[in-house]
């Protein structure tokens, strides 16, 4: 490298001149590795050549073209990435998940694949969260244009629609999405910072009734098969959504009538044996026609994955059944109180079968499997929820378990 294809001030830049033909290298004299790299067309392209730390092969970076990207900002550019270097990231990399996040659709992608995906049992919850509200309003948005206001707004109009928590959820989901990239050096301001919870948050208390329960399955049959197979299993044993969403059929044993839920799936990580009582078997065989020998009980309509995406049907349930303040978890929290207040079971039993952890010292030591109770409870409650779809049931009535599950018990097949 002679003295000749050296450059210090904008003066010696001006006075380089395009070859004859192809391209010629000039090098910056006080910034080793800096060039600038000019071609017969008189196109003129900032370079530059780094090594990363720990390796031997050199790498040569595209900063952009002069004069639009002076000396002075090319050279504050090189020292960056050469800093970045010698800490052994790869400036160019970082500069093509820039690129490649441009928006917040792109960002949002990047951050389901590269960290939802891998870290959060729950990461389909932050997809719907983006189908359904974050990437209608803002994926083809530059995700450093957007500003705190906007997302104010959206949260607004959110809470503002009866889902207060639901504005609570996405602003979370966001925040997490904008810090992940701060975190990966795409982006680097956060829009939520400084945003508070929208909606008042309170520990829901709502048991369905009789109506609202016969209501919910009648609206249940204008939804595809599987969605409405899921939520009748939802009904039947009691389990969490995202749980049931992803029974699959190796986790069955249909002759003994058992379903294992494998720990990996399961809120506090471990394998949970739920009862199958014979509406929920029933539920099984009608579905077998429709997943097609798919891994998942409830697939995705796309045949990809199990089946997530439950808001369409949520507003369908509480358009057509008028129960405005329906959510999903209250499935959950009424098959609960119904099996205690309407079956007289313990709180114990019905705890195992949410499968709640004990927090005292004796659940620490008893490894009781309780399947024997947890099956006679969720039979009994097979029995009392035909009596509720049937209109035969009252609000007064208390099921003998003893009675239910002999009776149950009778229908089951061996094994």
């Amino acid at each position: 490298m002679g003295a000749k294809n050296t450059f210090r001030t904008v003066r010696s830049l001006q006075a380089i001149r395009p070859p004859k033909a192809g391209r010629a290298d000039h090098w910056d004299a006080d910034i080793r590795g800096l060039g600038l790299r000019v071609s017969s067309s008189g196109r003129k392209t900032w370079v530059l050549m780094y090594r990363v730390r720990g390796e031997k092969r050199v790498r040569r970076a595209t900063l952009g073209t002069y004069p639009i990207l002076s000396l002075a900002d090319a050279r504050e550019m090189a020292q960056a990435d050469l800093r970045a270097a010698a800490k052994g990231k790869d400036p160019a990399a970082t500069r093509m998940g820039e690129r490649a996040a441009d928006t917040f659709g792109e960002l949002a992608e990047r951050y389901i694949e590269k960290y939802a995906k891998k870290k959060k049992r729950s990461w389909y919850k932050d997809r719907q969260t983006l189908d359904r509200d974050l990437l209608p309003r803002f994926k083809h948005r530059k995700a450093a244009g957007i500003k705190r206001r906007e997302v104010i707004e959206l949260l607004e109009e959110i809470a503002e629609r009866g889902a207060p928590v639901g504005a609570n959820r996405t602003l979370e989901i966001m925040r997490k999405i904008y810090n992940w990239g701060i975190e990966r050096e795409i982006v680097e301001i956060n829009p939520c910072q400084r945003i508070g919870k929208i909606g008042v948050e309170r520990q829901r208390e709502r048991v369905l009734t009789d109506e609202e329960i016969r209501a919910i399955w009648a609206t249940l049959a204008d939804e595809t098969p599987a969605m409405c197979a899921m939520f009748k299993m939802r009904f039947l044993t009691a389990q969490r959504g995202s749980e049931v969403s992803r029974m699959r059929w190796q986790d069955i044993d249909r002759q003994g009538g058992w379903w294992t839920i494998p720990g990996a799936f399961t809120k506090n990580g471990r394998d949970h044996r739920v009862p199958l009582n014979p509406a929920a078997l029933d539920v099984l065989s009608a579905m077998e026609k429709h997943s097609q020998g798919q891994e998942w009980v409830f697939p995705s309509p796309t045949g990809k994955g199990p089946l997530r995406v439950i808001w369409r049907a949520m507003d369908d349930i509480r358009a057509t059944s008028d129960i405005a303040e329906f959510k999903s978890h209250d499935i959950r929290r009424t098959v609960a109180t119904r099996m205690t207040g309407d079956l007289g079971n313990s709180r114990q039993t019905v705890g195992r079968v949410l499968n709640h952890i004990e927090a005292d010292v004796t659940g620490v030591y008893d490894r009781y499997s309780y399947d024997r109770e947890k099956r006679g409870a969720l039979d009994a409650w097979g029995d009392r929820l035909a009596e509720i779809l049937s209109g035969r049931a009252k609000a007064e009535n208390v099921v003998n378990l003893a009675t239910a599950t002999k009776e149950t018990a009778s229908r089951r097949p061996a094994g």
